[in-house]
């Protein structure tokens, strides 16, 4: 039996990591803060020797992004320095180490879609910090695949999808901002993306390591992905509403955002063979699991 410990049990990732077809020989150990506070480097160390594990999954992050703003030392213990307590032992025991990353590392001032070796440049705390999170990996002597993801969705937890849907349906028109470009990701289909890498390294010692993009394809706007969630809503019953076009600039926040997250995938199409699917029919099996089939 090889046991995966995966961290971040409670969020929308850890939730569907959990609900993953691993196979049957595989057991994932799901954790939370309940069971292993990120900030106590000492304890994570602890958790890694606990057993053998055959892999280590850290999905588990600080993403309140706005509020790293202020509260920068809790996000670079989580985001930066907890990746690096798991790297350095993995690195001494001796197993693969999965780490989540994010587009927040790119400044988004490019036009097409990042590759994994654009230059970095965030510009918020939250992406520094989750950049300090894989330069501590990088060089921690672990076999290790950094995956970076973006605008992340689901059935679970706290989500735009779920926002638009609750917040839709109590106003008739909703302001969204429509100069910020990306490609939304299912959780579930990032989920499968990180079984494949995972089982690949713990089957292949010479399975590709290094950094990896993952989101569904497809370029889309917060906005227009508003109007596609109120689409699919429809079809099936659900709430729907307007949705009106704003500048980021209307919608100020402490926290600078990317104007473009739009994610390279030939990476991980190389190295793994994964090729994500369209972004629409990824959320249809949100909406689905959401408000039911379409009517």
């Amino acid at each position: 039996m090889h046991d995966v410990l995966v961290t971040g049990a409670g969020g929308q990732l850890g939730t569907e990591l959990q609900r993953a077809p691993w196979p049957n020989d595989v057991r994932v150990v799901a954790i939370d803060q309940r069971d292993l506070d990120l900030t106590d480097t000492l304890a994570i160390t602890a958790k890694v020797a606990e057993r053998p594990w055959a892999a280590v999954i850290n999905g588990a992050a600080y993403t309140a992004v706005d509020k790293a703003e202020s509260d920068l030392v809790t996000a670079w213990a989580v985001n930066a320095m907890a990746p690096a307590a798991f790297g350095k032992a993995c690195a001494e025991t001796g197993i693969p180490l999965v780490q989540v990353s994010t587009d927040y590392v790119f400044a988004g001032d490019k036009a097409g879609a990042w590759e994994i070796d654009d230059p970095v440049a965030p510009l918020s705390v939250y992406g520094a910090s989750k950049l300090g999170g894989e330069l501590a990996v990088r060089t921690s002597g672990a076999r290790y695949a950094i995956v970076r993801t973006a605008w992340v969705v689901s059935a679970h937890g706290s989500n735009f999808v779920k926002t638009m849907l609750r917040v839709g349906a109590a106003n008739p028109t909703l302001r969204v901002v429509a100069d910020q470009h990306g490609s939304p990701t299912s959780a579930a289909d990032l989920a499968d993306a990180l079984l494949t890498i995972t089982l690949r390294m713990i089957e292949d010692e010479k399975a590709p390591t290094g950094t990896f993009h993952f989101s569904n394809s497809g370029k889309t706007t917060w906005a227009d992905f508003a109007r596609e969630i109120f689409r699919q809503s429809a079809l099936r019953g659900g709430a729907t509403a307007d949705v009106e076009a704003i500048t980021t600039s209307d919608y100020p926040t402490p926290a600078r955002r990317p104007v473009n997250s739009l994610l390279s995938h030939r990476a991980i199409g190389a190295a793994y063979g994964i090729t994500p699917r369209g972004w629409k029919a990824a959320l249809g099996d949100i909406m689905d699991e959401l408000i039911g089939e379409q009517k």
